[in-house]
């Protein structure tokens, strides 16, 4: 949302969904439409959206010349918050680049081709040619019921897997 620091700097109990925490996240989220809303027009309206862009993201500005050490302890703030903390070691740092190298690399695409049977029927030049023609824009009479069928085609391949 982009005020994390104002929870960061509260002294309710940390508990998601309290009524304190329902009223000031409520009170948030009207500040933020209300300087969201409508064009900029003024310097200090595009100041209070960069400001509050900032604040959701502020990862993002960590390099930004003017905000980068405000930015860089405003998300130490908040990693810590969450149990996440800066390596202090250079032990810690080479744990750190192990995990994310050992970590999976997720991709669906990859999985779901992974994860299907190969098929060793080879269209032959007539249904490639007939594929071809379904979407093609060169087929004038090329409808809705050319789009089915070829999607049933794609099925019946997909099944035979």
């Amino acid at each position: 949302m982009g005020f994390s620091v104002c929870c960061l700097s509260c002294d309710a109990p940390d508990i998601a969904g309290s009524q304190r925490c329902r009223v000031c996240i409520s009170a948030h989220v009207k500040v933020r439409d209300k300087i969201s809303s409508g064009v900029a027009i003024s310097k200090a309206d595009r100041l209070s959206r960069e400001f509050v862009t900032m604040l959701a993201n502020p990862a993002d500005f960590i390099e930004n010349t003017v905000h980068s050490e405000t930015m860089t302890y405003y998300k130490s703030l908040i990693d810590k918050h969450q149990g996440k903390s800066q390596p202090k070691t250079a032990e810690e740092v080479q744990e750190r680049f192990e995990a994310q190298r050992n970590k999976p690399q997720k991709s669906l695409i990859r999985d779901v081709a992974s994860n299907r049977k190969k098929s060793t029927h080879v269209l032959n030049s007539e249904e490639i040619e007939e594929l071809l023609l379904k979407i093609s824009d060169k087929n004038p009479e090329a409808s809705e019921s050319y789009w089915e069928e070829l999607l049933e085609d794609v099925n019946e391949l997909l099944d035979e897997d």
